[in-house]
């Protein structure tokens, strides 16, 4: 039968570790202006203990999103073994462009999935390149649209990539800005004839643009230094995890009542790494609609805890890892049915349920 597979996948992760307690030099301020109580290291030691974060990764000053977005499009290619001329799109997912270290205005003129056809040095001119902007899960819902164009017949082959710079947008000022980092994955998606039944069995999208749609939005520095000119990476992380774990659940489960596939059957769920806690609890209430107390033992991956929030990029960065068997906890094995699930602003949420 014919249906979309994934033929390979690739990943830039920065080199620059920025730690937890490189912030310790940093003064944090609440939204009101007004300086947070406690020290900065207790600040940082509450942080981790709730985000699982303990280090991200930081992007060099020398390099944009799309130059990112180009390495790990080459590394996905090498790994499909396809010719590049032979791409029909180029879907790149992101949400703030390239922005350079001197200034975070956002730079997507000419698109960023233009800017990596020319770096990959693409000439056929039915290579459509253009990028799709749908929060944090700006990347999943690529897949869904990928999967639209090549189950049509619109497409055989598709680069589809995930990149964000989120360190060039944040507030240091700001304790949520710990939460975020730097960082791009791809995949290469083909429409193709298998035997063993692989490919995508069926998919959820949904936004919930209602009271709640600016909960992660662009703000003014909660600090006196930074001037009002500049807007900011600003996150309500209350609210957003009380949406999270109330919804996602229920669109993971849509999904697989969509894709005709039972919970017992998933092998692996690739959460958007947005927060240990909050992925913990949609894991567990996700089992819970099902009656089921416990998760699966082992079935969700992380790299939050070294790689932090990297937005677009954490879901196609993660399933790089375990493809490649870079996380020896967890393997994937052929006939395993998996789960992509991912939430952000907008509000908007989706799930996609895959065999490998």
């Amino acid at each position: 039968m014919l249906n979309t597979v994934i033929t390979g996948t690739g990943a830039f992760i920065p080199e620059t570790v920025q730690f937890n307690t490189d912030f310790l030099k940093d003064v944090f301020y609440e939204a009101n202006g007004s300086p947070i109580l406690n020290t900065t290291a207790v600040t940082i030691t509450k942080f981790h203990k709730v985000t699982g974060i303990r280090e991200r990764r930081y992007l060099t000053a020398d390099i944009c999103t799309s130059d990112m977005a180009a390495e790990a499009a080459r590394k996905a290619i090498e790994n499909a073994s396809c010719d590049p001329e032979s791409l029909d799109q180029i879907i790149l997912a992101h949400n703030f462009g390239d922005i350079s270290p001197e200034s975070n205005q956002s730079r997507i003129v000419p698109s960023l999935a233009s800017r990596v056809k020319h770096l990959l040095g693409i000439r056929n001119p039915d290579c459509v390149a253009y990028d799709i902007i749908f929060g944090c899960p700006g990347w999943l819902q690529g897949f869904i649209q990928a999967h639209s164009f090549l189950s049509s017949g619109m497409a055989k082959r598709i680069l589809l990539i995930g990149a964000e710079s989120l360190s060039r947008v944040i507030d240091r000022t700001d304790r949520d800005s710990m939460i975020f980092a730097d960082g791009a994955g791809a995949c290469i998606l083909e429409y193709k004839e298998n035997l063993s039944g692989s490919g995508v069995l069926g998919f959820c999208s949904q936004s919930h643009s209602g009271e709640i749609f600016d909960s992660i939005s662009m703000g003014k520095s909660y600090g006196p230094e930074n001037g009002a000119e500049k807007l900011f990476l600003k996150m309500k992380g209350r609210k957003v995890y009380e949406f999270a774990i109330r919804h996602v659940p229920q669109a993971m489960k849509k999904c697989l009542e969509i894709s005709r596939v039972d919970i017992s059957e998933i092998r692996k769920i690739f959460l958007h790494q947005a927060n240990e806690k909050m992925d913990e609890e949609i894991l567990r209430r996700f089992y819970e609609l099902y009656g089921i107390r416990e998760p699966a033992y082992n079935v969700m991956p992380m790299s939050i805890h070294w790689l932090g929030n990297s937005s677009v990029a954490t879901i196609p960065t993660l399933y790089d890892l375990v493809s490649r068997g870079e996380i020896p906890e967890h393997k994937l094995h052929e006939g395993d049915a998996v789960l992509f699930a991912s939430v952000g602003a907008g509000m908007n949420i989706n799930a996609l349920c895959y065999r490998i």
